[in-house]
């Protein structure tokens, strides 16, 4: 148990981070945290050592993430009221938002591994070192691929003027 702990202090704020950068909302982010390291407890015979302990973690909290997507989407509300209120609100923040939704979508026409490094750095707050240990990677591969791919973002935007 005091291995675990030990564990929990070592990487407990990057597969935060990480987990934030996925939901974008601190408290969620603070509950898959816990239900992360609950899970890898409960699942630590599993863990073959074949890559790095942080690695590990944050894809449990990935899977987590995603099991909270699942159980959000079967819970949307039928009222009609509800649905033409959040349309509404929608609307009126993809209007103001639609230069930060261009960002976006230049950021989603990234390959896999580039648009989850951008992510993980403009929306996690990771360093570029706790990028490289979530990612498996080197801090210089996290560094090389978020300059490579905000130069191609910026001459998609560049292109769209």
């Amino acid at each position: 148990m005091e291995e675990m702990e030990q564990i929990y202090r070592e990487h407990a704020k990057t597969v935060y981070k990480f987990l934030l950068s996925l939901c974008r909302s601190e408290a969620l982010a603070e509950e898959l945290t816990q239900e992360t390291f609950y899970q890898a407890v409960r699942s630590i015979h599993r863990f073959d050592g074949s890559c790095k302990i942080s690695v590990w973690l944050c894809q449990i909290g990935k899977h987590l993430w995603y099991q909270q997507l699942q159980k959000k989407k079967r819970e949307l509300p039928a009222d009609e009221e509800h649905f033409d209120a959040v349309v509404s609100s929608a609307e009126e923040e993809a209007v103001s938002r639609e230069s930060h939704l261009n960002l976006l979508k230049q950021i989603h026409s990234l390959s896999e591994p580039a648009r989850e490094v951008v992510y993980l750095r403009a929306f996690g707050g990771l360093s570029f070192r706790e990028i490289g240990d979530v990612l498996g990677k080197t801090e210089t591969w996290a560094r090389v691929t978020f300059y490579r791919s905000k130069e191609r973002i910026k001459g998609g935007f560049e292109h769209e003027i």
